[in-house]
């Protein structure tokens, strides 16, 4: 194959077309920067708290419709081993908006919170916070790796780019307009990007479906005479290990720092929900041109199209089997237009990252622990090289494992195991307290790690009802043990921090030994929640002053 000039004239327009709506959307920053006499992160990191309904849509929308999601889905519908019914991604994510719109915005949008880091810092203090903010900056680390490889891998294939060269243009781009504008240009970028998903995915399917080297695919969904019909099934002892999937991504996603960065964004807790509902329904509609192409894939006979024989799944490339499709059974420019889509959906989930990350940093660790009394000027520049930071780290990760799967499942292991059920615990036990939040994160990590994982060689030490050998002879839980470790943790957390509230309390154990001075900080955690909710809506300097004195106790 020769390099496609064609393809690259189209992508450098689409590049460009992004980093010119980065830059509009930065100098709308810096208007409302000047108009505002507030905090000038809240500017950067939430877009003054006040982003359009539509808008708000829209970015919440494409963060989730990234890479993994088109490029999955189409892996898993085409998988004979896999198929329709272990394409997840929709429907659990319409349960992570829904969840998230009726029971996680209202607490966030009450206490006026700038992270999703906020609550623990105020309730727990600056070391346990601290321990906790780890997790979510590695998901986004390995949220970035994956939404690269996944470009990085569609581009090698449509346009013959060298995969390293793929991986670092889309990089130097989304980081430049991150750095631009901080949320609005994250927000405004996401609305053009989502339009070209939608139009890009749509107006690939009519030629998929109507190549004449595929079968129909109603005639496939359920008939094993030609391949291994594409709906898939779900046998009894696989249920645990579906159910387990399925929760890790309905929960998962509401432990991440760029779901609240869209929720706290918006000017009002209703606003924050209408953006949750619709937001779900864009995600179900996003996700059927992807079945179908999977669905095209399983019908095809391969020896017929330019691929030939074996079949991408025989030469282990049915992670590609969406760039593959468009490229044997659609015309070039088609391709070309799908290669679009898929470049709008990892640039969308990307600069989430980026920006979620450096909101973590920057706001929860810089701020209230390393330079307290840091200026606004100061925190704009430490926000853009956290960007940079993240955005190299991301980069680098992507050079060794060019496996999507593997940055997803350790990113979101991470998100649902470990902080899913610290979340809860903070937003809504007040018997929680930093002695149970401590066990809880301890517990969740040492159970995870000994309950093993194939996909990067680490062999179970504890073995679940229903552990064996997988189809490749590799030691696989079918048992749903994430839930499990998850529930465990979350129970833990109650459990020790309802006995050390009764020892401390009772007078079992002297006051000198409360490392955690549980009780001054539920008092002053109180206080600062309260503080939060009249102060910022005046944009009063104070709140910040109050949020790192409580901290620092």
């Amino acid at each position: 194959m020769s390099l496609n000039i064609p393809g690259l004239a189209v992508m450098a327009v689409f590049y460009l077309l992004i980093l010119a709506t980065g830059i509009w959307a930065s100098m709308r920053s810096r208007k409302e920067e000047k108009k505002c006499t507030g905090d000038g992160m809240e500017i950067t990191l939430l877009a003054g708290r006040n982003i359009n309904l539509m808008v708000g849509i829209f970015t919440l929308t494409a963060t989730w419709v990234g890479g993994g999601f088109i490029l999955g889905i189409a892996e898993a519908t085409y998988n004979p081993t896999l198929g329709l019914v272990w394409a997840l991604m929709p429907v659990p994510y319409v349960l992570t908006f829904f969840l998230g719109g009726f029971f996680f915005a209202k607490p966030m949008r009450e206490n006026k919170y700038l992270t999703m880091m906020d609550p623990f810092q105020i309730k727990y203090g600056n070391v346990l916070s601290s321990a906790l903010i780890l997790p979510a900056l590695v998901a986004d680390v390995l949220w970035v790796a994956r939404t690269l490889v996944s470009l990085g891998g569609t581009m090698s294939v449509i346009l013959d780019l060298d995969y390293v060269y793929s991986i670092v243009i889309s990089a130097v781009v989304a980081i430049a307009y991150t750095l631009l504008g901080g949320l609005y240009s994250v927000a405004y970028t996401d609305v053009i990007q989502l339009i070209l998903i939608f139009v890009s995915l749509y107006a690939c399917v009519p030629f998929l479906m109507t190549n004449p080297d595929s079968l129909d695919i109603s005639l496939t969904a359920f008939n094993e005479t030609f391949q291994a019909p594409w709906v898939g099934t779900l046998e009894p002892n696989e249920a645990g290990k579906w159910i387990d999937d399925f929760l890790v991504l309905g929960l998962g996603g509401l432990a991440y720092q760029a779901f609240y960065q869209r929720i706290l964004s918006s000017s009002s807790y209703t606003q924050a929900q209408v953006t949750c509902f619709a937001s779900s329904a864009f995600c179900l509609v996003l996700g059927i041109p992807s079945i179908l192409v999977g669905a095209v894939a399983a019908s095809t006979d391969w020896n017929q199209t330019g691929y030939g024989l074996p079949t991408p799944y025989e030469r282990g490339q049915a992670g590609s089997i969406l760039p593959i499709a468009l490229q044997y059974l659609t015309p070039n420019y088609i391709s070309v237009v799908g290669i679009g889509a898929v470049a709008a959906a990892v640039m969308s989930s990307m600069d989430s990252a980026l920006l979620s990350s450096a909101s973590l940093f920057s706001s929860n660790v810089y701020k209230n622990i390393l330079r307290k009394q840091a200026s606004d000027r100061e925190m704009q520049w430490v926000i853009r090289i956290s960007v940079i930071v993240v955005g190299i780290a991301g980069t680098g990760l992507t050079f060794l494992d060019n496996s999507v799967l593997v940055f997803w499942l350790v990113g979101v292991d991470m998100s649902y195991t470990i902080m899913f059920p610290q979340l809860v615990c903070v937003l809504f036990f007040k018997v929680s307290n930093g002695y149970g939040a401590s066990v809880g994160y301890i517990l969740g990590i040492v159970l995870r790690l000994l309950s093993g994982e194939p996909l990067i060689g680490l062999k179970p030490a504890i073995h679940f009802p229903g552990c064996r050998l997988d189809a490749e002879g590799k030691m696989t839980q079918y048992f749903p043990f994430r839930t499990c470790i998850m529930l465990t943790s979350l129970v833990s957390i109650l459990l020790f921090s309802w006995l050390t509230s009764i020892i401390f309390n009772k007078g079992l154990l002297s006051e000198r030994w409360d490392v955690f001075k549980i009780n001054r900080k539920q008092a002053k955690a109180a206080a600062i929640a309260k503080a939060l909710v009249d102060k910022r809506k005046e944009k009063d300097p104070a709140v910040n002053k109050m949020l790192i004195d409580t901290t620092s106790c």
